[in-house]
């Protein structure tokens, strides 16, 4: 089957899904302001840091030796330790003192093609004292491949320069072509949190019998936390389209989850978004886009209405929230502060809708927006152990134009 049949009964999926339910309330942006574009990252240098990967989708860095301690890097010296990048393709890559390891870390076997194959990466909290590595992966598990995908979470055991596949610690998660989400994260509670998508079939996401269109919450096990939101249940929090980014609050560790908004179905577009997650909170898709304030639905913190944004993989850093997007090519800075704190930026920006409501934004930035050295399609955005930023290029993922060296690690550290 080729890409192009493919892509079609993607489009038909969609169409699919729209007509299953009503139209969703369209409701506004809840930031003030437009988004403020930027040639470049203003006050930043950028370096390549690792070159001549295919389609790097999630970075973690190894912390070696004594536990908890990571890798480190005097004022002009490159980062040493390891770290370990993902590709699609099935391919989990070893950094060594900032050099690429010829030989793959781990391989695993996945299904390629669309926005399927191998995603996010994490690390056990307690790592290296015990020591494994966590991806999640699109794979085919029935006699028909094509008309058939799943996606689940696995573990490695560390040894060193390579990786030995130890479990699967969660399955039977929907696959597709397209909407897999694909990150996966420990938050402060030393739980293990996973994105999915909704497999372009909306309705999954309102489905709480489904762990498609949710963010899932487990123990390093894989089995089901007894304080979840909903009793024998994987499921933390719901009705999310394609969240494929996850970020904890350096202060409050609150959960901050990027998500795709509509790309035709419905008849809408664009409605990106950055949401605030509680315990059991659901996040209307597809029964709400933007901010409308309806109950019992929880409004984004951001929402892109234009253009289209696509965010993917999000890191705190320096106080502020970086968004790595796709389409859009940028690298976007939300300043964001807290109930109580003092402004950092704009004084009029109104606190965002209900599911947000502890956070103010007061300011937007578009960086690498326009300009001549644009790095390209942005997958994931990291704070590294040295303080500085990394960010993943996608230009390989079959929806870019690769650049020389693609793809790239990108090094962003304040200009002095």
């Amino acid at each position: 089957m080729t890409r192009r049949i493919i892509l079609l009964l993607s489009g038909l999926f969609a169409l699919a899904a729209g007509a299953a339910a009503a139209d969703p309330v369209v409701g506004p942006r809840p930031q003030a302001g437009d988004d403020a574009v930027m040639e470049g990252a203003p006050g930043h240098r950028v370096e390549t840091w690792v070159a001549g990967l295919e389609a790097p989708w999630s970075l973690v860095f190894l912390p070696d030796g004594r536990a908890g301690e990571s890798p480190r890097a005097s004022k002009d010296a490159p980062l040493s330790g390891r770290a370990l990048v993902s590709e699609r393709p099935g391919r989990i890559r070893l950094i060594q003192n900032g050099v690429l390891a010829p030989e793959p870390y781990a391989t695993l076997d996945v299904a390629t093609g669309g926005e399927g194959g191998l995603m996010g990466l994490a690390l056990h909290p307690d790592f290296p004292r015990t020591p494994f590595v966590y991806a999640m992966h699109t794979y085919f598990p029935g006699p028909i491949p094509v008309l058939h995908r799943q996606n689940r979470v696995v573990r490695l055991r560390d040894q060193g320069g390579k990786g030995a596949f130890d479990r699967v610690v969660f399955d039977g998660i929907p696959g597709a072509f397209n909407h897999n989400g694909g990150r996966i994260g420990f938050g402060p509670d030393g739980m293990l949190y996973v994105a999915t998508g909704e497999t372009y079939q909306a309705e999954l996401a309102q489905d709480r019998n489904s762990p498609a269109g949710k963010i899932l919450r487990l123990t390093p096990e894989g089995q089901i936390p007894p304080d979840n939101p909903f009793p024998d249940s994987a499921l933390y929090s719901w009705g999310h389209r394609n969240p494929q980014g996850l970020a904890w609050h350096p202060a409050s560790g609150d959960l901050f989850v990027s998500e795709h908004g509509p790309s035709g179905e419905f008849g809408l577009s664009a409605h990106d978004e950055i949401n605030v997650v509680v315990a059991g909170g659901n996040y209307g898709w597809p029964r709400a886009v933007g901010a409308p304030d309806l109950a019992p639905f929880r409004d984004p913190l951001v929402a892109w209405k234009t253009p289209t944004t696509p965010p993917s993989g999000i890191a705190f850093w320096r106080n502020d929230l970086f968004v790595a997007t796709l389409r859009s090519e940028a690298l976007i800075r939300i300043v964001v502060t807290r109930a109580g704190e003092s402004p950092r930026a704009s004084k009029d920006a109104p606190l965002s809708g209900r599911a947000g409501d502890n956070y103010r934004v007061e300011r937007i930035e578009r960086w690498f927006a326009q300009g001549e050295a644009r790095p390209g399609r942005l997958r994931d955005a990291v704070a590294g152990p040295d303080g500085a930023l990394y960010v993943l290029t996608n230009n390989r993922d079959g929806r870019g134009r690769a650049r020389d060296g693609d793809d790239k690690i990108l090094r962003l550290s304040p200009a002095r």
